[in-house]
């Protein structure tokens, strides 16, 4: 039997396959149980997928750049990222389409590296429809009570316009690109971001590296600052002994530096953002 809500179902919605999470909450509280039972209630059977809980305290960027590159391998879904410092401030809180599904959370630049992944926003909301959250609003957790109850709303066939007010595109809240250039016989970037092994991903893609002969047995000159070390270019962390430094192509197709069996960022003195410089030797 249908009911009236479903002559307002979105024509998108048979797109989506799952709600996603990624937060900077953690997991020694409550924090991340709360939100999936808001969303079991709201959306039950409806799976949810979650990206990480363990974005660092209030990294914007390091969570932009962690949906980013995982946005690529996701089913099409409505996407929920709170990594939100401003939380309860006049900051507002957004719903954005892209090309595969939906995404929601603060507009403090967090999704904007993962919608410009996904192609580009389409249409953009700020959450002002009070009848999709949960009552009473906490103003410190809007996780629980206001992104993760829209998002179930959406992912069961709310059209993404009853969220709120619709809002300019280009007025969205974007991070800055990453510096990237390769010229001249050199490749300039900065750290994106540090795992939790300490492999230190940066900017500088692969591929593009490659056309000044950066790649698998080369030998690679590393600047920063006034810092200068060379290292081998291969294939993966056990390719060297253990302690020793390695560049590599990592999964999301950048350069990365790691130590086999050790953390590179500690012994590199290298945080994100931090500013790098690759050439590679001459043969001998």
């Amino acid at each position: 039997m249908r009911g009236a809500a479903d002559n307002v179902r979105s024509p998108f919605v048979a797109s989506f396959d799952c709600i996603t999470f990624l937060t900077d909450y953690g997991l020694e509280d409550g924090f991340v149980a709360a939100c999936h039972g808001v969303a079991c209630r709201i959306a039950p059977g409806v799976p949810l997928i979650d990206i990480t809980h363990l974005v660092p305290p209030g990294d914007v960027r390091r969570g932009a750049a962690v949906l980013a590159q995982t946005i690529p391998y996701l089913p099409p879904g409505v996407h929920v990222a709170v990594v939100d410092p401003g939380v309860g401030t006049a900051r507002r809180p957004v719903a954005i389409r892209a090309s595969g599904g939906i995404f929601v959370g603060p507009d403090n630049g967090l999704l904007s590296w993962a919608v410009a992944a996904a192609g580009g926003a389409t249409n953009a909301y700020q959450l002002t429809n009070g009848e999709l959250w949960l009552h009473p609003v906490a103003p410190t957790f809007h996780g629980r009570d206001i992104f993760a109850p829209v998002a179930s709303h959406l992912v069961t066939g709310t059209d993404i316009a009853a969220v709120g007010d619709e809002i300019d595109i280009a007025d969205l809240v974007t991070l800055p690109a990453p510096t990237s250039r390769v010229e001249g016989g050199e490749a300039e970037g900065e750290v994106m971001s540090v795992d939790r092994f300490g492999n230190v991903q940066l900017s500088i893609a692969a591929a593009e590296a490659s056309r000044i002969g950066i790649g698998l047995g080369s030998n690679v000159v590393v600047r920063c600052g006034r810092r200068q070390l060379t290292l081998p270019y291969l294939e993966t962390f056990g390719s060297v002994p253990p302690g020793e430094l390695v560049a590599y192509t990592d999964s999301a197709g950048l350069i990365s530096l790691a130590v086999n069996a050790g953390d590179a960022a500690e012994r590199l003195g290298l945080p994100p953002g931090a500013h790098v410089r690759l050439t590679v030797t001459p043969p001998s």
